[in-house]
């Protein structure tokens, strides 16, 4: 038999090169370990030895990291764990436990971002063609879900905190804080539930008034002249589409596969503008920054005319010219020729502060001071608060919106039957790209038309106020809401203003809370349960004894903690282990069948 060392020699010689040679002795590296864990106690190739009482593995003397995330990568490991340190309160038993980053984004974490994409597969093909009403036992109360996000903020804040403290780039974590209050905020009674679209006919100006907290303003709720009426039926409550009788008494349920774009902002080619110079990249900024609003108005207007309570599984995903669009998967069908009225009628307008007036750029802008908040730094003059603009605003009878969105007029509506080869295709493309950002995609080489297209929407966005307590608000003379010592215009910290979200700041995925009477967490636990019975191990373990392990994050400047390659070698061997198992006990199973 041909040893690992051999082999390497071999390839050599044969000029496969460092990398292959690096590969085969981590492979090397694996398979003792997997013999160590199998063989206890035995001599393994002269190099370790393993006592039954210990676990030992061996590592190689030289180790390229890159080479152990290509073997993570290929075994389905996360190549950026999260070390955290797990106690028995019991046992007072303390160890190390590697857990998966869950980031759902493939250039971060190719491993973890297949997973969260098959999630989602099986979220979607479980509730799109259903043939009765499904069972919410899954759902928390309105108290409940307030409590369950305050707990993770908490955990949040927590978590940050310790990463501040060890040097850490805390970025990522300052933005899940920020979605979690805006999630907070929205849960909060008078607020629009997660997850569904608001239910108030007039136009939102700020999202907070004057008249105190918790309250917002409320334009006039009468429709603009320029679009068509619609019908409203009364919604009868169910979330099942209709009926239709087919051939030799079989009856069909079908449901619907839409895709909705924005309008047009100039003539493009291949994804890049004919002529920049006319392109208008204003209204495309303020279109993907306001994007989301537009989606749950549009499904308001959907659940009226359908006269069901229509439920949806949606993705937000780029086109090549970098604007955002919409396919939505919708339980039951309506007739085409309602839904390009639906289409038609919506829009969403945005009554805020106009901002066709640069007031304050480059190092001129308004100075800080106590008490009074931020003021012009040559007059001294105090800047109208975010309260007072609106106010101005709501005066004025002129006063026109700042922005009015609404959909393009390319629309693609196509019906779809539950178990065809059809159906199963559209959820594969409803998948497709939730592993990249809006940003990513396609390759965009410096000084390239595509590459400049991105630099000027870039650009567009990061000048475009976002939310009230955007700081780009102080470049136009308006104090942001809830403002604060050390704004810039031009550096506002959310999300919609990164590269990678070009303008959209909303959820990728959007999910109507009676899809499939499960929410993400259900459908993860589903599938946790299947891996552990199918491992011989009792799922409901844990729920018996809540309380029991104290979880805390190791930071990674801890001197005990080991190599990351090390940690990704030890991931790897037990996913082999684990995946042995697994198949021996498919492989019992199916030998024990009647």
């Amino acid at each position: 038999m041909v040893s690992w060392s051999a082999r390497a020699r071999w390839c050599a010689r044969s000029g496969f090169g460092r990398i292959r040679q690096l590969v085969i002795k981590a492979f090397s590296a694996i398979r003792r370990v997997v013999v160590l864990r199998e063989l206890p106690g035995q001599e393994v190739a002269g190099v370790v030895s393993a006592r039954p009482d210990a676990s030992v593995v061996f590592v190689p003397t030289v180790l390229d990291p890159a080479v152990a995330e290509r073997l993570a990568v290929e075994h389905g490991v996360c190549i950026r764990p999260v070390p955290m340190r797990r106690q028995d309160v019991v046992t007072g038993a303390v160890e190390v436990i590697d857990l998966p980053c869950g980031n759902w984004r493939e250039s971060w974490c190719p491993p973890c971002a297949r997973r969260v994409r098959d999630l989602r597969r099986a979220q979607c093909r479980e509730g799109w063609h259903l043939e009765q009403e499904p069972v919410s036992g899954d759902f928390m109360s309105a108290g409940e879900y307030r409590r369950y996000l305050a707990d993770l903020r908490v955990q949040a804040v927590g978590w940050r905190d310790e990463a501040a403290a060890a040097g850490e780039d805390t970025a990522d974590l300052d933005a899940a804080i920020a979605e979690l209050d805006a999630e907070i905020a929205a849960a909060e009674p008078g607020g629009r539930g997660a997850g569904e679209a608001g239910s108030s006919d007039g136009e939102s100006a700020g999202e907070g008034s004057a008249d105190g907290a918790g309250s917002r303003r409320v334009r006039s709720t009468r429709r603009r002249q320029d679009v068509p009426d619609l019908p409203k039926r009364e919604v009868r409550d169910s979330t099942l589409g209709r009926t239709f009788a087919g051939r030799e008494g079989r009856t069909f349920r079908p449901s619907m596969f839409l895709t909705l774009t924005l309008p047009s902002y100039g003539k493009v080619r291949d994804g890049v503008p004919v002529d920049p110079e006319r392109y208008d990249y204003a209204a495309a900024a303020r279109d993907a920054l306001h994007f989301s609003k537009l989606v749950d108005r549009f499904v308001q207007n959907l659940r009226r005319v359908a006269g069901f309570d229509v439920q949806y599984f949606a993705v937000v995903e780029p086109q090549k010219r970098r604007a955002p669009h919409l396919h939505m998967a919708i339980r039951g069908t309506l007739p085409r020729a309602e839904l390009r009225r639906v289409v038609a009628a919506t829009y969403h307008q945005v009554w805020w502060p106009a901002v066709d007036v640069v007031r304050f750029d480059g190092e001129h802008v308004p100075v800080w001071q106590d008490g009074a908040g931020y003021a012009d730094p040559v007059t001294g003059e105090v800047l109208p608060t975010w309260d007072e603009a609106l106010d101005r605003l709501a005066a004025s009878a002129e006063a026109e919106p700042l922005h009015v969105l609404r959909f393009g007029t390319q629309l693609d509506m196509q019906g779809v039957l539950g178990g065809t080869p059809d159906a199963d295709q559209r959820i594969k493309y409803l998948s497709k790209y939730l592993s990249k950002s809006l940003g990513e995609g396609w390759d965009a080489p410096p000084g390239s038309a595509n590459a400049d297209h991105v630099a000027r929407l870039v650009e567009a966005v990061r000048w475009e106020p976002c939310s009230p307590e955007c700081a780009n608000w102080l470049r136009y003379g308006v104090q942001p809401k809830g403002c604060k010592a050390g704004l810039r215009p031009g550096w506002c910290r959310k999300k919609a203003h990164k590269p990678d979200h070009l303008g959209y700041g909303g959820r990728r995925v959007l999910v109507s809370r009676k899809w499939s009477g499960k929410t993400l967490a259900g459908h993860k636990a589903d599938r946790r349960a299947w891996a552990l019975a199918a491992l011989g191990l009792d799922p409901g373990q844990e729920e018996r004894e809540p309380g029991r392990f104290v979880w805390r994050r190791v930071s990674a400047s801890d001197p005990g903690l080991e190599p990351v390659a090390v940690r990704l070698l030890r991931l790897v061997a037990e996913r082999i282990r684990r995946r042995a198992e697994t198949e021996r006990h498919q492989a019992a199973a199916v030998e024990g069948s009647p």
